[in-house]
């Protein structure tokens, strides 16, 4: 097959919990190697995940599917694992004739023969720098063969712990610290090291594309970046909030393409819209059970984005924990199913250092609805449920919020979900 009648090749890098901790989003942290990729990509500035947690929000990135249609509503080593019948993205690609490379991580079922990878390199090994060395080898080993090629590059980075022997931390008074976050001493201690390990997956990076560039694979190579969701940090990471579900993505078309310039896209995407579009980039069907929205010809000729709303979703975490929301370009409606404290911590976050610098404000009890102006507040500080100037946003967010969970038969809407139930062999189903 000629090149240019070929499909072009993928190429995935994500990363652990970072969110958009990043110089291109407007955070000061060493990372020249994903400023690099930005500015030959186009970057999505208001892409989401579905979920705030790892397994739910790989989930639905890697099927097009929510985390409630898709069967991952909780951790996969507490138990959660894919319905039957799912097709990940690499098994639709393989099926499709690429071949499909998983270098290090995954983290959305115990079988990594479910996903539908061809080869699965640097098992065991997913930190940045293995990732990296195992990635850059294969592509170094590519020649010009017929069929394209899914290679997906899984580093653990940048999810905690973050010891200063592996990630030399960043200068303490160069710490950018978010708003959403208190500015003390303990913070900026979890910011430097958090952006220490920024630095290093950074590198992995920066290996992984000048292994491209040097096989001369960039020519005919889709190359993507993003994230679970948000940063591992009280009031983001397994919150709706956006710093929990706001997501970096960069994608940069293959040198051949006749693409638009780099640029920053500002419209909505959600995670689940990743999956319609490279298969419709790559000449495959998009079966009809894919719930996202092809952003393909935005990429090709700067057509608008068509999303006008994301859903956001949460269940279980180390707990239950049933939490869906709206969010438009301007309003965001949160409705809690069970009563919780205001910020309910996972482990990681309850023994970080920002933690203890934070007090006990985020134990008072969450409201059972939540909305917020996202032009007026944009930290989500105060809830405006029953602000009257707000009635009929409210109302109207509350429909599309019900109509969306009847639609896709979110089983929320039947009563609690129950946690998987472990079988003979103590393995839960």
């Amino acid at each position: 097959m000629s090149t240019a009648m070929r499909p072009p090749n993928i190429l995935i890098v994500h990363w652990h919990d970072l969110g958009t901790y990043l110089p291109s989003y407007g955070h000061r942290v060493e990372a020249p190697h994903t400023e690099a990729l930005a500015s030959q990509s186009t970057l999505f500035e208001q892409c989401f995940s579905t979920s705030p947690l790892c397994s739910p929000a790989r989930g639905a990135l890697w099927t097009g599917r929510y985390p409630h249609s898709n069967g991952l509503q909780g951790l996969t080593h507490r138990g959660w694992e894919y319905g039957e019948g799912e097709r990940p993205l690499p098994a639709q690609l393989r099926a499709a004739g690429y071949r499909t490379v998983l270098a290090g991580l995954q983290h959305e079922t115990r079988d990594v023969g479910r996903l539908g990878f061809d080869e699965h390199l640097s098992r065991g090994r997913p930190h940045a720098a293995d990732v990296a060395e195992a990635a850059s080898s294969w592509l170094d080993d590519q020649g010009s063969g017929d069929d394209p090629f899914l290679l997906v590059c899984g580093m653990l980075e940048v999810h905690r712990d973050w010891p200063a022997d592996r990630y030399p931390p960043a200068p303490l008074d160069e710490v950018d610290v978010p708003d959403y976050l208190p500015d003390n001493e303990f913070t900026r201690e979890d910011l430097a090291a958090f952006g220490g390990s920024i630095a290093v997956a950074d590198r992995g990076l920066g290996d992984i594309l000048a292994a491209l560039e040097r096989s001369g694979l960039d020519e005919n190579t889709v190359v993507i970046f993003t994230t679970d969701h948000g940063a591992p940090f009280p009031g983001a990471k397994s919150t709706l909030y956006d710093p929990g579900v706001h997501v970096a993505l960069m994608m940069r078309m293959p040198a051949r393409s006749a693409a638009p310039q780099p640029r920053r896209e500002p419209g909505l995407v959600s995670h689940v819209d990743l999956v319609p579009t490279l298969l419709e980039l790559a000449g495959a069907d998009i079966p009809d059970d894919v719930q996202g929205t092809s952003f393909a010809d935005t990429l090709r000729d700067d057509s608008p984005l068509r999303r006008h709303e994301v859903f956001l979703e949460k269940t279980y975490h180390a707990d239950y924990d049933p939490i869906r929301a709206i969010r438009t370009d301007s309003y965001k409606y949160i409705r809690n199913f069970e009563p919780r404290p205001k910020l309910a911590l996972p482990p990681d976050l309850e023994s970080s250092s920002t933690r203890r610098g934070m007090g006990d404000a985020h134990l008072a009890p969450r409201a059972s609805e939540e909305l917020y102006d996202l032009t007026a507040d944009p930290t989500e500080s105060t809830n405006a449920v029953d602000d009257p100037a707000l009635v009929e946003v409210l109302g109207d967010l509350r429909e599309r919020l019900d109509t969306f969970m009847t639609l896709t038969e979110d089983p929320l809407l039947r009563g609690p979900i129950p946690a998987p139930v472990p079988d003979a062999s103590g393995v839960a189903r």
